[in-house]
């Protein structure tokens, strides 16, 4: 995630500083194949998934020559070729021109419905790959996919599973699973092992209403302490809660201004979200200060 002066040095200088690897087409591609064909499995039942082993097994003994040992890699790599026959799965170069045109418009935030001036919107130039967003809540669902799409690794917790496996379902669809994780939890009372830093936490202001005081100041510390300094937290109001009534559970961090716009009418178009920013220890700001 960078830093507000990072962003503006990169404007300045575009090879001031050298961004994170992004994945190749063709290693996007191999996501793509892989995540479609073990959405496929995991879609019928076990009999039939059977069938395509023993339709594999057959395939291989056919074989010219018939010279293949019917080893666990050789099997499933058949068994994955049969499946990407079924789906008629796009060539690379077929997928590659498609694909640009459908990331192209992911990466909006008009595409999942949000507006153009919202908090999450806001903090998009800042984004590197591969950075780690928790997204807390069913009500932030739209960011799930906006920031996948943007190539973040993205943790969602929620707190039903239904909605869990909606938006499972959804990134699939969009293919938008690369990166993607999903919990069902009790906030404010279980947090799972993310397993890497966080940069980035959306959650919902409906999502911190429905909990209990006790549960909702639990979840805030957790979500708080996983935060690498200098790392960001949107909390984006809903139609049943405002995103402003929630500032007072971040005593010492730094409000960020989200810049307000009108739309075309010359309305000012809805409550953008609170965009908080974690300080950076004295140390570590005289350091960057300095730097």
């Amino acid at each position: 995630m960078l830093t507000p002066a990072q962003l503006e040095a990169r404007a300045e200088s575009p090879r001031s500083r050298r961004p994170r690897p992004r994945l190749s087409p063709k290693q996007q591609y191999h996501e793509y194949l892989l995540q479609r064909i073990e959405d496929y499995k995991n879609s019928i039942p076990r009999d039939e998934l059977l069938r395509l082993g023993n339709d594999a097994a057959t395939e291989l003994q056919d074989a010219a020559e018939g010279q293949y040992f019917l080893t666990e890699v050789v099997m499933q790599e058949t068994v994955d070729r049969i499946i990407m026959k079924r789906l008629r799965l796009p060539s690379f170069s077929r997928w590659k021109l498609r694909h640009a045109k459908v990331r192209q418009a992911q990466q909006s935030p008009t595409h999942w419905g949000l507006e153009r001036n919202c908090a999450v919107a806001a903090i998009l130039p800042r984004i590197e790959p591969g950075d780690h967003a928790l997204i807390i809540g069913g009500g932030a669902e739209a960011a799930v996919y906006l920031l996948a799409a943007h190539e973040m690794r993205v943790t969602c917790l929620f707190g039903d599973n239904a909605t869990c496996t909606r938006i499972e379902t959804r990134t699939a669809a969009e293919s938008l699973t690369g990166n993607f994780e999903a919990y069902v939890a009790m906030l404010g009372t279980w947090f799972p092992p993310l397993g890497a830093p966080v940069h980035l936490v959306v959650i919902d202001a409906g999502t911190l209403a429905a909990l209990s005081s006790p549960r909702r100041v639990a979840l805030m510390a957790q979500m708080q302490d996983v935060t690498l300094p200098g790392g960001l937290h949107v909390v984006m109001p809903t139609r049943a809660a405002a995103a402003e009534a929630w500032v007072s559970l971040y005593p010492d961090w730094e409000r960020v201004p989200v810049p307000s716009r009108a739309n075309r009418k010359g309305k000012r178009e809805g409550s953008p979200g609170v965009l908080m920013s974690r300080p950076f220890p004295p140390s570590a700001s005289r350091a960057s200060s300095t730097a």
